[in-house]
């Protein structure tokens, strides 16, 4: 797979795990990334450039990374509610991660990062992208893995329009 035409947009408040990625990303054929420090810093790069997908840190001070998520999903201003999201932490308890995953992070990769770890979850965003699904209480995608055809109940999700809705 070529990465060379993708443009990321890395948000963590430690320069040097920005530095490590930066690097994984450069070996994988990634040339357009852009560096955020924290969730603020990375709405106002992107109200200035388009970005394809965001790998940030979970753990950030002032804003941590679901805090910025759910900005960048729910903001009426947000510049990019749809960019895929892949969240990068160390703290990998089942809380943090259903933390994640309910803001609308598309992916979760812990550390240590791996370049197999990185370059897996980009091939999943690229490769099998979920539809976006807007509930009464979530917005983001679609936080199923696996789709039941069987499945025909009340909740059954319609498969019609730009977003997969919940049929009520």
């Amino acid at each position: 797979m070529s990465f060379e035409t993708l443009k990321l947009l890395l948000v963590d408040d430690n320069q040097h795990m920005r530095v490590l990625l930066t690097e994984i990303l450069r070996a994988a054929g990634v040339r357009k990334i852009v560096q955020a420090a924290d969730g603020m810093e990375a709405m106002e790069l992107m109200r200035r450039q388009t970005i394809d997908i965001i790998l940030t840190d979970l753990s950030m001070a002032p804003m941590d990374g679901v805090d910025f998520v759910r900005l960048l999903r729910h903001a009426p201003d947000s510049p990019a509610p749809y960019c895929p999201v892949i969240m990068i932490s160390g703290h990998t308890t089942l809380r943090r991660i259903s933390d994640a995953r309910d803001a609308g992070v598309n992916e979760f990769l812990s550390k240590p990062v791996t370049v197999r770890g990185v370059l897996g979850r980009l091939t999943q965003i690229i490769e099998h992208p979920r539809p976006f699904i807007r509930s009464n209480d979530y917005f983001g995608p679609d936080r199923r893995r696996h789709q039941n055809p069987n499945y025909s109940g009340p909740r059954r999700r319609s498969l019609e329009g730009p977003l997969a809705t919940v049929l009520d």
